[in-house]
């Protein structure tokens, strides 16, 4: 049975990134195709490895993070390394999504005071023009 494989313009379009971006991520050492003649060639493992570094991006883990997880793959372990390495970096990013929602609470807060106390300002202002006139 023939491995399956592909090349970085079938990854591109499947995950739709540029070319350009699955070069970064050789460059980091995060895939390593092989290669036939000039092209790249990936094998499912690159596939999947490239599919959780995208994962990991929308989940806003850096790329260093990103490599950690992945290279904790084992699955004559089962993956639990791995696995309980992802659910600690998740459960962090919550904490710091949670506390970023926060921040950003309190600043509309005081965005929308700020806009109540200029809004109460002009409207004096105009009031005081129009008594002097």
């Amino acid at each position: 049975m023939a491995k399956i494989t592909y090349n970085i313009s079938q990854l591109a379009a499947e995950f739709d990134v540029t070319t350009r971006t699955i070069r970064f991520y050789e460059e980091k050492g995060l895939l390593s195709p092989t290669r036939s003649g000039a092209s790249r060639v990936y094998t499912a493992a690159d596939r999947t490895k490239l599919k959780l570094i995208l994962r990991g991006k929308r989940l806003g883990f850096t790329l260093e993070e990103s490599r950690d997880i992945i290279e904790l793959y084992d699955p004559t372990s089962g993956n639990v390394e791995q696995l309980v390495k992802l659910r600690d970096r998740i459960t962090q990013q919550r904490a710091q999504l949670d506390q970023q929602m926060l921040d950003l609470k309190a600043m509309t807060l005081d965005l929308e005071d700020s806009e109540e106390k200029c809004l109460q300002a002009l409207a004096d202002a105009a009031e005081e023009k129009q008594r002097r006139a």
